[in-house]
């Protein structure tokens, strides 16, 4: 028997182990991302939130979402996709998904939002019509006495414009008959709606139906005859004196009317009523909200931290930070103190820069930007940045000082491409948000989330911006729009930007924006 050799004992123990060598290496998890994504008609850029995987599209009232046509449709490179969103017409009056495909599989939802204007009002009728569009319903409140066998009505439009048609036809200043509800037919789009109108009595003249407490104003809401002098009163707690609102604090609308009743003290106790000609209605007693002052709006404090400029007081609270973690990677901070303040004062502003962050030509675009928040960390050469700060008082305005010089855009990313030679513009805006806890906001391309300001989360937003430059500091005021005076804030976020299109990489490298004694205002 021949002796086996070192040689052959080697081969055969290599052999067991390769055949036993087993790939338990996981694929590596890429999410999947949905980058551009546009569709005709629509009313305002769609909304993509790459953490939960959706898309809103916002649609006009002439679109059809039942046969909703897209232009543009992008994601992530090496993906394979499950749908051609490109080819033909797709029903977005429910949700549809696609499903990415990289190793994993990631399901995305589509949804689209319309909102498509309605109103129906009848002479003489109180408050505002109830429109149920889901339910395809309309109700009015008319007087106890209204003859309900001849309503006229004053103005109607159940769909959109031009392209709808009723049947029966009900034109304004026609009369119908509401003493049992009337059907109609709304066609639209090659379908028809079964809408119904139905007409209720009501004994009450005047009803104050809701107070909202701000903290130097404060909000009011009621109902009366549609014809009727309606009006607002209010008294400070403590005093006889009932105060009218003024006629042009009043905004009317059908029966229903609400004002803004201004110049108020924080916290303190008001009683409001809704009036309509010598009729009083139910009283409703609120407490205004305190006030609060921006932190650090001035400017004044700031650290250096490396070569990292610190808009905060060195060991002091943090509310503000900048980009200069992130274009510190491959610079110097461009986010700096100055001494350069406006005429007749002291101190230091913020200096923001749009600047070239790299060497031999290989880097990126940089915009100067200051915002409430902080500077989470880098990825790669991209920011990820937790946005806004804890706050429950609700502001009217934004104020403070700012100078812009501009250039014409040198750098942009292949996606902003096209505006490459147009004049830079910067960017101011605050937003008050119902967030839980603050907005994380991604650069990096293939999973970018950034603020949107049409998102469900704004409750007021103001903003300010400029592509020309200026030659010396102005005074700003940006006014704060709220969708709702009664939603109360979690967060504020105000940011300023060199570079409005800074989060794209896309700007001037010859852009500086000033900015300076940032405060709040809460009266109007």
């Amino acid at each position: 028997m021949k002796t086996p050799t070192f040689n052959s004992i080697l081969l055969l123990s290599l052999m067991c182990a390769v055949s036993c060598i087993h790939n338990d290496l996981p694929y590596p998890k890429l999410p999947q991302n949905i980058l551009v994504i546009a569709a005709a008609g629509q009313s305002a850029p769609a909304r993509i939130d790459s953490t939960d995987y959706t898309v809103k599209l916002y649609l006009n009232e002439e679109t059809d979402i039942q046969a909703v046509r897209f232009s543009e449709f992008r994601y992530s490179p090496d993906a394979t996709c499950d749908k051609n969103l490109l080819d033909g017409t797709w029903d977005l009056s429910v949700p549809i998904t696609v499903t990415l495909t990289l190793y994993q599989s990631y399901q995305w939802m589509i949804s689209a939002e319309q909102n498509i204007e309605r109103y129906f009002t009848v002479a003489g009728q109180i408050g505002e019509t109830v429109i149920d569009a889901v339910g395809r319903r309309i109700i009015v409140s008319v007087p106890e006495k209204a003859n309900l066998s001849k309503v006229e009505v004053t103005s109607i439009k159940l769909g959109p414009k031009d392209i709808t048609t009723l049947v029966p036809a009900v034109p304004e200043g026609s009369f119908i008959d509401l003493t049992s509800p009337l059907r109609i037919d709304v066609n639209v789009w090659g379908r028809t709606e079964d809408w119904t109108i139905y007409a209720q009595r009501t004994e009450q003249a005047v009803t104050t139906t809701a107070v909202d407490p701000w903290s130097m104003v404060v909000w009011a809401y009621g109902e009366g005859p549609a014809d009727a002098d309606n009006y607002f009163e209010y008294q400070e707690q403590g005093t006889s004196d009932w105060i009218r609102v003024p006629d042009a604090d009043i905004t009317r609308k059908e029966g229903a009317f609400s004002c803004c009743i201004k110049h108020l003290k924080p916290l303190a106790s008001y009683t409001v009523r809704a009036c309509s000609g010598d009729n009083k209605g139910n009283e409703i007693a609120v407490t205004t909200q305190a006030t609060e002052t921006l932190p650090d709006g001035d400017f004044e404090n700031w650290w250096l931290n490396g070569k990292i400029w610190c808009p905060w007081a060195e060991g002091g609270t943090q509310f503000w930070d900048t980009g200069n973690t992130g274009a510190a990677t491959l610079g110097e901070s461009n986010v700096q103190p100055s001494d350069y303040v406006p005429e007749g004062l002291t101190g230091k502003s913020a200096e923001l820069k749009t600047e070239f962050k790299g060497l031999f030509g290989i880097g990126k675009l940089a915009a100067g930007s200051i915002y409430t928040g902080s500077y989470k960390k880098t990825d790669g050469t991209n920011g990820i940045l937790d946005f806004g700060r804890p706050w429950t008082v609700r502001p009217t305005r934004l104020k403070g000082y700012y100078q812009y010089k501009n250039g014409d855009i040198d750098y942009s990313s292949k996606e902003m491409e096209y505006l490459k030679g147009r004049p830079d513009t910067c960017s101011i805006y605050i937003a008050m948000t119902d967030w839980t806890t603050p907005y994380e906001i991604r650069t990096n391309p293939n999973n970018r989330q950034l603020f949107d300001k049409n998102a469900s989360y704004v409750i007021g937003y103001g903003q300010l911006e400029r592509g020309t430059s200026m030659d010396s500091y102005e005074e700003f005021e940006i006014e704060l729009e709220y969708r709702s005076t009664s939603l109360i804030p979690t967060y504020i976020m105000i940011t300023c930007a060199s570079s409005k299109y800074g989060d794209y990489f896309t700007g001037s490298t010859s852009s500086v924006l000033y900015v300076d004694q940032l405060s709040l205002d809460y009266d109007y």
